[in-house]
């Protein structure tokens, strides 16, 4: 089917004024100037409005923290082992959570959620569509592992009379467990190369070896400039592909972190100082580290702020200096950088997946929902159903 008679907000650089996106299947086929040569009844008139890339909320807790249910309902920090790396998300998201359909109707047609920041080591991160029934069905990606660093850890085990209670030990607890999934990696390997005995499976040690491998990414929560750049030391020592969650107080090492080509979600934006690490929290966090060459989205660590804030979150960044079409890439190109997704979402080009929705208005505002949103190459809302 064809989206025509629409401006297309590309996100790869290139806003066409007038053109037309061609969906074959879930993908889009071709983007282009004009019309198309033959418009049939099943096709959409944009009628002069704007496509965007569906977009993405780079860290979340979706479907962890259920909506309007206590502790029934929370699955977000398994907080009985400082390191879980094998826990997998997919196990414990209710999907079926009345925020997925909400941010749907935003406009939002991926997130990444996963657990919490209690332990050095969480468990996976996963990226997913904002509609389905189940999982499995939703799952776009396993995209990484959960690292935190700073307050978070500290008092959580610090309750516990257990380490870590210092940023410290958090970093060692870190460091040890990535040697020894290195170190059981290496076995394996010299195992299958002399015909010897693999070593005893451990759980940890397995869901390690892809981030070693640089398959999926290390996302780092850290709030203060220090915990940052422990996050950077880390990720250098062992050669992992990492992102920054929060990066509170990026503007303070901003340049250093453009030099080290690191990548950034910022957020919550929505936020008072509510806790010691946010004393740092400034609305130009984003301008800034953009000026320094960081690749910035934001992100709304849902429910810390309501999923439907995310545009709301980018337009308050916009307002304290970030450009308009950054402001927009920072939740559609730039998440799906963030979350190494790029390759099927985030931009509206050929070959990706045809999630797009359609504004009649500025998207970056107050309660502004789309017109029309496309997932997976089906239209899913319509303005009359909204």
């Amino acid at each position: 089917m064809y989206l025509y008679n629409a401006e297309i907000f590309t996100a790869t650089g290139t806003v066409i004024k007038n053109g037309y996106v061609k969906v074959s299947g879930k993908t889009i086929e071709k983007v282009s100037e004009g019309a198309p040569e033959k418009i049939s009844p099943e096709d959409y008139d944009c009628k002069g409005n704007t496509l965007f890339p569906g977009f993405i909320d780079a860290h979340t807790h979706m479907g962890l923290f259920e909506s309007g249910i206590g502790i029934e309902g929370e699955d977000c920090n398994e907080d009985s082992d400082p390191v879980t790396p094998n826990l997998r998300t997919i196990d414990g998201i209710n999907c079926l959570d009345e925020n997925f359909s909400l941010a749907l109707s935003y406009g939002i047609t991926t997130v990444a959620t996963g657990v919490g920041s209690a332990n050095p080591i969480g468990g996976d991160v996963i990226a997913v569509k904002t509609m389905g029934r189940y999982a499995d069905e939703m799952l776009r990606r396993v995209i990484g592992i959960k690292f935190a660093l700073g307050e978070n850890p500290k008092n959580t085990f610090s309750e516990k009379d257990s380490a870590p209670v210092t940023r410290m030990a958090t970093a060692a607890i870190i460091r040890e467990a990535l040697f020894k999934a290195k170190r059981y990696a290496e076995d394996k390997k010299k195992a299958l190369s002399e015909d010897g005995d693999n070593p005893e499976y451990d759980a940890k040690c397995e869901a390690l070896e892809p981030l070693l491998n640089r398959e999926i990414k290390a996302f780092f929560h850290c709030h203060k400039a220090n915990d940052i750049m422990t996050a950077v030391r880390i990720a250098k020592e062992f050669d992992l592909d990492y992102s920054l969650v929060h990066c509170t107080e990026g503007h303070l090492v901003a340049d250093v972190l453009g030099e080290n080509g690191a990548k950034a979600s910022v957020g919550p934006i929505i936020s008072d100082k509510g806790k010691p690490e946010l004393m740092g929290l400034s609305l130009n966090n984003a301008a800034e580290l953009s000026k320094n060459k960081v690749s910035v989205s934001i992100c709304t660590d849902h429910p810390e702020v309501p999923i439907q804030y995310l545009a709301l979150s980018a337009a308050i960044a916009e307002k304290n200096g970030l450009p308009y079409e950054d402001a927009v890439k920072a939740i559609t190109v730039n998440a799906a950088e963030f979350c190494g997704i790029d390759d099927i979402v985030g931009t509206i080009e050929k070959g990706k997946i045809a999630d797009i929705v359609l504004f009649d208005e500025n998207p970056l505002g107050v309660e502004v929902r789309p017109i029309m949103v496309m997932l997976d190459g089906k239209i899913i809302i319509k303005k009359e159903n909204i």
